[in-house]
């Protein structure tokens, strides 16, 4: 196509220049323009009509202008009219022709053929301005004719000073005969002042069109003008210029189609509606005002023929500028009502908003302040007018907002959003969550709007479930999350050039579960937390001392103790426990400790640290009561009998010794089981083992990997089986770490779903918190895959520990399993109960399904059900049982009623 087009721009070219020689080079005694007259020109207007109406029913036919009339452009009509103006040119050429027109006589007067030609104007105006659409409005349009009106007024000042003047000094002072020979030059004037505009405002879709198509009427007006100081002279210009010249204008628009047609869909550079395109009228006038001014003075000076026709031209530019004055003037008013009117809405919205509004100069200086905050912070009006914003915002927080505020002055355009404390009026100090944003009003300089709403609320509940995620309930102290997040940090940062030592103590209640049976959980909590309060006097300020777990504390050394002291520390705690009895339920109990210590070696990581303090604390408990114990490597002998243990489940793997047993889980509002857990046991010697004494070693060994699969596969063929019978049944499966992070374990699972035929959404994959600790990035990243298959996901014992509430912003999750420690002590404990309905609130909130484990006593289920949590598990519902037990449950009730 863009060699079509060449091809026709080319021999239009080539024509319009043999013409133009052949009218400046006569042969045979005569020029082409004295030969041929004005056919050449009707010729080319007529073919140009042809070109274009041809075009424009093509458009029509095939539904081009579609996607175009979107910009307001319809090239079809645009193509019609500008084949109708060609028509009554070709017309107006033709009656030329006809009725000898051209000649050397002196008498001038208007034919049909300048009817004609004068009848084509506004013709190619109606279809330009489908190219280009007038502005819309009336004041729009007002402003726009306006503007062409001075505009050709000034060009029409420099034509007449240039052209004209010298031409009327000559032919004498005939004013008729004048008059009739400038209406060509003054109807293309006003035309082309009109038009050239909107060029700068045209739709993308038409740019090229609309350059064309100007750019065509151009040639043409010059044409005019030759025409026009021929019909004055009497005498051919340049031996009849004027007809290759017109001839050029109408080739070209009668390749207007041809040329832009391959740009159809194309999106031309856009070169409008931004800087001072957007005033091209205004521009225009102005220029040529100018231009017009310079060149009537130098002519002033010099042509007395000058002042005879100006006056009229410059008397109606003046009124129409006076027209425009009045224009701009109104608009103006009403563009100040229209910001007053701003303004008013502003003030009653800051009056009815709670929020603390304000606006500050770019120094700080408070301008304004929103009635809201009298309510919100306690101040009045004059208490803070005129102040300095940074005397009420907290000294820790200052930083920021000063490079806030720095960043608008260097001309940020931008809102901000800051959470910084702010003092209120009774001198306490309330968190705020503020957005900055640039505050712009007509005749001020700019300054900051700042909208600022009390948080405190909200950070002191974040700070409330924080605490109660991170400390126990029962004693205050911090918990094993925060403990082994605790130990991560300090172990990082270590200095290896510090002689001071990292240790861990370990210490076990001897004879607590002895206490907790016969008095009961009531009395075994007040116990540990009697402990706690030991632990707590003994152990310095710069040491951490948390409960571990059941009744297990443990103590972080952190502030440099020799290796004699730390151990000296360990005996205190073991004496502080065993020394004194403890009183419960209205006796003295006395009890010992167990107590393990381990020292942080070059290269020891929280983990390992952590569990090397553990087993030298079981290695105390197993020899005798109350004896403590410092962990050394002979100790790795139990790590042996692991290692067996490990060949000995990698065999039973082999001949098929596991099973499985499935927990139901129950809806607590209808009692009908929705769901069941599959648990794994290992078949030896005609018992099952339970998978506490296994699961930890396959866990080492890696062979968690291929018992996991063998555990997912069984069950989703049998719970697949039991779909299959109308049994709406769910199955939830517990997951390792080195399961999660083995290379194909997201395309294991997607083979499993495949080969049973189970639905992905009946498929729960239960993870917990050390899976999300250990490797975060990629653990999450590995369970977003598996969220993509369809699988649903699910936090087990959550509550725990540090991924509680780090991690569910970072893993979308359908599924939240509250840890047993929570359900046994709920309703017993008011700090665990109302982190229980915490938490159940929470997943209420976030949208996900809340199932509370452990359930083993009626009240414990009341106190669950009343606090809205939706599912349940435990020994009350039913206990683990075979498959078959599983499909004795088909009516879908638990064994129990709920």
């Amino acid at each position: 196509m863009r060699t079509d087009s060449r091809v026709w721009l080319g021999a239009v070219l080539v024509i319009t220049l043999v013409y133009a020689l052949g009218t400046v080079v006569p042969f045979g005694g005569t020029t082409l323009a004295g030969w041929g007259g004005t056919w050449p020109t009707a010729v080319a207007a007529a073919l140009a009509a042809a070109s274009l109406l041809y075009w424009a029913r093509r458009r029509a036919a095939t539904g081009a202008d579609t996607d175009a009339n979107a910009d307001g452009a319809d090239g079809t009509a645009a193509l019609r009219f500008f084949g109708f103006s060609a028509l009554a040119w070709c017309a107006g050429a033709i009656t030329y022709g006809v009725t000898g027109l051209l000649s050397t006589s002196a008498t001038l007067s208007l034919t049909f053929g300048d009817l004609f030609s004068l009848i084509a104007l506004p013709l190619f105006v109606m279809g330009f301005t489908r190219f280009a659409p007038l502005p819309s409005g009336v004041r729009p349009a007002v402003r726009h004719f306006t503007d062409s009106y001075v505009c050709a007024a000034a060009v029409f000042t420099v034509v007449w000073v240039l052209l004209f003047a010298p031409l009327y000094n000559e032919i004498g002072d005939s004013q008729g005969f004048l008059g009739l020979a400038l209406i060509y030059p003054v109807a293309d004037i006003v035309v082309l002042c009109l038009l050239t505009p909107l060029v700068f405002t045209s739709p993308h879709s038409t740019r090229r069109a609309v350059l064309l198509a100007i750019g065509a009427f151009v040639i043409i007006c010059g044409a005019d003008l030759i025409n026009t100081i021929t019909r004055l002279t009497g005498s051919m210009v340049a031996g009849g210029i004027e007809f290759p010249v017109r001839l050029l204008g109408f080739a070209l628009l009668a390749s207007l189609p041809w040329l832009i047609r391959e740009r159809a869909g194309a999106a031309p550079r856009r070169i409008t509606g931004r800087g001072l395109y957007r005033f091209a009228p205004e521009i225009a006038a102005v220029v040529a005002l100018t231009l017009a001014t310079l060149v009537l003075t130098i002519g002033a000076l010099r042509m007395p023929g000058v002042a005879t026709v100006l006056p009229l031209v410059a008397g109606s530019a003046v009124i129409v500028l006076l027209v425009r004055v009045a224009g701009l003037l109104e608009e103006n008013a009403t563009l100040w009502r229209m910001v007053q009117t701003r303004e008013r809405h502003f003030h009653e919205l800051a009056k009815n908003s709670g929020d603390f509004i304000l606006i500050l100069d770019y120094d700080g200086t408070i301008f304004y302040v929103s009635p809201g905050a009298a309510e919100t912070f306690g101040y009045r009006l004059d208490d803070v007018l005129a102040e300095p914003v940074t005397a009420i915002v907290h000294p820790e927080d200052l930083t920021r907002v000063g490079a806030a505020m720095s960043a608008f002055t260097r001309g940020a355009k931008e809102g901000m959003h800051l959470r910084i404390r702010v003092r209120a009026a009774d001198g306490t100090w309330r968190h705020t969550e503020s957005t900055a944003s640039l505050y712009e009003r007509p005749g001020d300089p700019d300054r900051l709007l700042v909208t600022t709403r009390d948080i405190s609320a909200q950070v002191a509940l974040e700070e409330q479930v924080n605490h109660l995620t991170f400390h126990d309930g029962i004693t205050g102290l911090p918990n094993r999350a925060y403990l082994e997040e605790r130990t991560r940090e300090v172990l990082t940062r270590r200095d290896p050039a510090d002689d001071g030592e990292i240790a861990v103590i370990f210490l076990d209640l001897d004879g607590f579960t002895a206490v907790n049976d016969s008095a009961g959980h009531a009395f075994g909590d007040y116990l540990l937390a009697q402990a706690g309060r030991r632990l707590r006097g003994t152990t310095d300020s710069g040491d951490t001392l948390a409960r571990w777990g059941g009744d297990e504390f443990a103590v972080l050394i952190e502030d440099g103790k020799h290796a004699q002291q730390v151990v000296d520390l360990a005996e205190r705690l073991g004496r502080v426990i065993s020394g004194e009895p403890f009183q419960v339920a209205d006796r003295e109990v006395l009890i010992s400790a167990s107590v393990g210590v381990a020292f942080a070696e070059p290269g020891t990581d929280s983990g390992e640290l952590l569990r090397n303090a553990d087993m030298a604390m079981a290695r105390a408990k197993e020899s005798t009561a109350g004896r403590l114990e410092v962990y050394a490597a002979h100790m790795h002998a139990t790590v042996v009998r692991r290692l067996e243990l490990q060949s000995e489940l990698r065999q039973a793997l082999a001949d098929g010794d596991f099973t499985l047993e499935y927990q139901p889980v129950v809806n607590l509002e209808t009692s009908q089981v929705t769901a069941v857990e599959a648990l794994v046991r290992r078949r030896q010697d005609g018992r099952l083992i339970p998978p506490d004494e296994f699961i930890g070693p396959a866990e080492e060994s890696g062979l968690i990997v291929p018992l996991g699969e063998w555990i997912l596969r069984e069950a989703c063929q049998r719970v697949a089986i039991w779909r299959v019978s109308d049994w709406d049944i769910g199955l939830a499966v517990n997951l390792s770490v080195k399961q999660i992070l083995s290379p194909r374990f997201v395309q294991t699972v997607q083979d499993v779903l495949d080969d049973s035929g189970l639905s992905a959404d009946a498929l729960t994959l239960e993870v917990d918190e050390e899976v999300l600790l250990e490797n975060p990035g990629e653990a999450v990243e590995r369970l977003s895959e598996l969220r993509e298959l369809g699988v649903r996901l699910a936090i087990d014992d959550f509550g725990m520990g540090y991924a509680s509430l780090a991690h569910l912003r970072r893993l979308r999750v359908d599924e939240i399993k509250i840890d047993p420690s929570f359900t046994r002590d709920v309703g017993a404990d008011s700090t665990v109960t109302l982190l229980t309905h915490t938490i159940i609130r929470l997943g209420q909130d976030l949208g996900m399904q809340v199932v509370a484990e452990g359930i083993e006593q009626p009240d414990q289920l009341e106190r669950l059900r009343a606090m809205g949590c939706g599912y349940g598990q435990g020994f009350l519902m039913a206990r683990p049982m075979a498959a078959e037990g599983v499909e004795s449950l088909v009516g879908g009730e638990a064994n129990i009623a709920l």
